[in-house]
C-alpha cells in the first residue's frame, strides 16, 4: 500500500483532471492549481470523472490559484503553450523540494525546467491516454488504457518509486524507466507524424493512413531516424503497425486544438523535431514541409 501523498495538479484538464480524480479517490491529498473560475467550481462541485475503465465518480479536491504550502510532487499537465504562465502558480517559497513531474508533449521541456528548478527536481513523465475535459471539473476518459512512464536519471529513485506506486494503485499502470531519452522519443516518434498529418489535412487517423499513406510512411521513417540519432528507439515498422491498429476515427489533440481555435503545440512537436534533425544532420523533407504548411496556415 502506497503512503498517502500530497500532490498538486498544475492544469486540471483532460490528463490532469483524470489524475486528480483517481489520486483523490485513492486517498491522496490533491490540490488543483488553475484559474479562479475553475477553482471556484472544483471547490464547490469536486472533480467528476466518467470512465469505462475506472468507473463514473465524483470526488472532492482542494483547489487554488497558486501553490501556498509544500507538496510531495507537482504534476504539470498543461499544454506546452501554457507552460510559462502556469509556472507562475508555483512560487519558489511554497515549492520547497517538491518533485516536478511534467506530462508535456515534446522533448525539450525537461532541459528548460531543470535550468529553472535544478536537475534533481524534475522527473519527466509520458502518459498514454485519451482523456478530455468537457467542462470545468468534468473529465471523460475514453481509452481502455491509461499508462504512465516515469523517468528522471538525476532524481532519487525512492521518490520515483513512491510516486509510481501511488499512481499505479490509483489506476494508471505506471513504471519507472531508466532511460529518459528513450521514453521521451518513444512518445515523440508516435506523436509527431500523428499530430502533424491529422492537423495538416483536418482528417482522422483512418483517412490519413489511407489517403496520405505515402506521407505517413515517409514521415514515420524520418522521425525514427531522428529518434535513433538522439538515442531513442528507431522502429518505423512498429510505429506504422500501431497507427494501423488504432480506431479510424482517432484524432490528435493538436487537431482538436486547431478545430477549436486554440494555440497549437506546433513548435514543441514539429519545431523540436526539426531542431533535433538539424543538430544531427538527418534529412526530414516531409516533416519540414508539413511544419511549414501549418505555419503558413497561421498556426
Amino acid at each position: 500500500m502506497a503512503n498517502k501523498l500530497t500532490l498538486a495538479i498544475l492544469g486540471p484538464g483532460g490528463v490532469g483532471g483524470l489524475l486528480a480524480g483517481l489520486l483523490s479517490r485513492a486517498g491522496h491529498h490533491v490540490i488543483c492549481l488553475s484559474g479562479e473560475d475553475t477553482v471556484t467550481h472544483l471547490r464547490t462541485h469536486g472533480m467528476r470523472v466518467r470512465s469505462a475503465r475506472f468507473g463514473d465518480f465524483t470526488v472532492p479536491v482542494a483547489a487554488d490559484t497558486e501553490l501556498r504550502a509544500p507538496v510531495d510532487a507537482v504534476l504539470i499537465t498543461v499544454k506546452h503553450t501554457a507552460l510559462d504562465a502556469a509556472l507562475d502558480r508555483l512560487p519558489a517559497a511554497a515549492l520547497g523540494d517538491a518533485l516536478l513531474v511534467p506530462f508535456l508533449n515534446g522533448v525539450e521541456h525537461p532541459a528548460s525546467l531543470r535550468a529553472r528548478y535544478g536537475p534533481e527536481a524534475v522527473a519527466p513523465a509520458v502518459i498514454r491516454v485519451e482523456s478530455t475535459r468537457v467542462e470545468a471539473g468534468v473529465i471523460e476518459h475514453a481509452s481502455p488504457f491509461a499508462e504512465v512512464d516515469l523517468t528522471g536519471a538525476q532524481v532519487a529513485r525512492v521518490r520515483l518509486d513512491a510516486l509510481a506506486e501511488a499512481l499505479s494503485e490509483a489506476g494508471p499502470t505506471t513504471r519507472v524507466l531508466p532511460d529518459e531519452t528513450a521514453a521521451l522519443w518513444a512518445k515523440m516518434a508516435f506523436l509527431a507524424p500523428f499530430a502533424l498529418l491529422t492537423t495538416r489535412h483536418g482528417l482522422p487517423l483512418g483517412e490519413v493512413r489511407t489517403r496520405h499513406r505515402g506521407d505517413l510512411t515517409a514521415l514515420v521513417a524520418e522521425v525514427a531516424a531522428v529518434s535513433g540519432a538522439c538515442g531513442g528507439p528507431a522502429d518505423p515498422a512498429a510505429a506504422l503497425a500501431r497507427y494501423d491498429a488504432f480506431p479510424p476515427a482517432t484524432r490528435s489533440s493538436m487537431q482538436r486544438d486547431a478545430e477549436a481555435g486554440r494555440p497549437l503545440e506546433l513548435d514543441a512537436i514539429g519545431g523540436a523535431l526539426l531542431r533535433a534533425a538539424e543538430r544531427h544532420g538527418v534529412p526530414v523533407p516531409v516533416a519540414a514541409r508539413l511544419v511549414r504548411e501549418l505555419r503558413d496556415a497561421g498556426y
